[in-house]
């Protein structure tokens, strides 16, 4: 039996890279281990619905503030990856079968966790005809019936091996967000993300919007994996060409020796730049910080990008 928290048998694609140092965390990216009381409510409500967090699974920084405000990324479809990209520590290898009552579950830790906004998000599932579409579609439809007044935002994979009616699933079960993550800039994707093709998630994010264009996209990258600014700004400009409405920029950390190296740690004032040119270039909803990932905030800033979409539509 693999032991998933053993770094060897959780990314056995990995085991053979040389090592990478990891360099120390800045003042501006460090934070707090959790511990108050509503982390250990949030944590025994996935335990008892035998859930899957992205939050643990990906070791996210912010994991302590958002299980402490009862906010948690929920990832469907099992914790093993078909894909072994360089930055995520998310487990590799072959999947399990899906699990047809999940859907039920993660709707039933949504009601008791009385969330009024919840990110769904998943491995990437290659293994599976649709890429796991329908599965996400009868997720989003479980919540629906029980909590029919909480909005739904979506973080899926490229379903680069499906054919167009995988995202046609999705998108017809209503998401109020769907989310997916270029991740970096293309000339990084060979080392960083080599079983993904940085057109193909583009060209995703643009059907979406063409099959339902009052649908919200959004998408994020990483930086400090070695892009440079002209870069990150060409990013933003192929965003909004698939009008993309929300873009959220993190800083990278390198969760293993044996993951991709962190190249340097941006300075808090060019996460503030790049918000400030990305919403000159047009977006409705922009965070960029150090640690700002996809699901982090989510829930208010998706209420702050609707009622900005509403103001330009001259409804407010």
């Amino acid at each position: 039996m693999r032991d998933l928290k053993i770094p060897g048998q959780r990314h056995p694609e990995k085991a053979h890279r040389a090592d990478n140092a990891q360099p120390k965390k800045p003042d501006w990216i460090r934070v707090k281990a959790p511990s108050s009381a509503g982390y250990k409510q949030t944590r025994d409500i996935m335990r008892e619905h035998k859930l899957v967090t992205v939050c643990e699974e990906a070791g996210c920084p912010n994991v302590g503030e958002c299980w402490g405000q009862g906010h948690a990324t929920m990832m469907i479809m099992g914790e093993i990856c078909t894909r072994g990209c360089t930055f995520c520590n998310v487990a590799t290898g072959r999947p399990d079968a899906l699990d047809v009552f999940e859907p039920g579950r993660v709707a039933d830790a949504v009601k008791k966790l009385g969330l009024k906004h919840v990110v769904i998000t998943s491995v990437d599932r290659d293994d599976v005809d649709d890429g796991g579409a329908e599965h996400f579609a009868q997720t989003i439809r479980a919540i629906r019936r029980q909590s029919p007044d909480t909005t739904i935002e979506i973080l899926t994979p490229d379903f680069l091996r499906c054919g167009p009616d995988a995202l046609e699933t999705v998108v017809a079960a209503r998401p109020d967000v769907f989310n997916h993550n270029l991740e970096t800039v293309p000339g990084l994707y060979p080392e960083v993300r080599p079983g993904a093709r940085y057109f193909h998630s583009l060209r995703l994010l643009q059907r979406v919007k063409e099959i339902d264009p009052m649908m919200f996209t959004k998408s994020g990258i990483m930086v400090g994996l070695g892009e440079d600014r002209q870069g990150v700004m060409q990013v933003m400009d192929d965003m909004r060409a698939a009008d993309i409405d929300f873009l959220t920029i993190g800083q990278y950390l390198q969760p293993t020796s044996k993951h991709h190296r962190v190249d340097r740690f941006v300075t808090p004032d060019e996460f503030k730049s790049y918000e400030k040119a990305a919403y000159g270039k047009g977006f409705l909803m922009v965070s960029a910080t150090p640690l700002t990932r996809s699901s982090y905030h989510a829930g208010d800033d998706f209420a702050r990008m609707r009622d900005a979409r509403a103001k330009a539509m001259g409804r407010v």
